[in-house]
């Protein structure tokens, strides 16, 4: 969505009078998509279930009487990879993790090793990013609350403890492409033929 050419602008009144001649017919449009969705949703059936899964199976049993088939999803789908990019790109730990991972298939070490392997020109970002972790016990526990973002983008983090010592070991691993913006796999719903 753009901005408003100067010559689109109009007054708050006038958008207002045009709101109330249009909203009869807004009105309708809405409640034809309701009836639609109520005919439509025991016919609405997924292979891989998205989440929030009524709400998705609601507004897909709805979209063809608006858009065309497929089209929430779509837009769903992609709201949703937006909002975990942006959640990974505004943490730190995250982000690099994801730096790590797009060089490599997979990672294993401590978090004492990742904490090293995230050293730059030998110095740890503790202090040169306000909240890197400063040890690697802290290290582990941001890995740990970015965990389920890191996967949605193909990236696997397991921890388990291993050898003489009991180190903690920390496995990484890469399934998909997890380059930025890299596409995500749409959950396709399937029209029963049974009603």
């Amino acid at each position: 969505m753009g901005s408003v050419r100067d010559e689109q602008r109009r007054p708050e009144a006038e958008l207002w009078r045009q709101f109330e001649l249009a909203r009869p017919r807004i009105l309708g449009a809405l409640l034809d998509a309701v009836a639609h969705g109520l005919r439509m949703r025991d016919r609405i059936q997924f292979v891989r279930l998205p989440r929030m899964a009524d709400f998705a199976k609601w507004a897909t049993a709805c979209e063809t009487a608006l858009w065309s088939r497929g089209a929430f999803l779509m837009a769903y789908d992609a709201n949703r990879s937006r909002a975990v990019e942006d959640v990974v790109e505004a943490d730190p730990v995250a982000a690099c993790v994801r730096r790590i991972m797009a060089k490599q298939t997979r990672w294993v070490g401590t978090a004492s090793d990742l904490l090293d392997a995230t050293a730059v020109g030998g110095h740890h970002l503790a202090g040169r990013i306000a909240d890197w972790p400063k040890n690697p016990h802290a290290l582990a526990g941001r890995l740990r609350r970015s965990q389920a973002f890191l996967r949605t983008l193909g990236i696997e983090i397991a921890f388990k403890r291993e050898g003489r010592e009991g180190n903690r070991i920390i496995r990484m691993t890469s399934r998909v492409d997890i380059s930025p913006s890299a596409p995500s796999a749409t959950a396709e719903p399937i029209l029963s033929e049974a009603q």
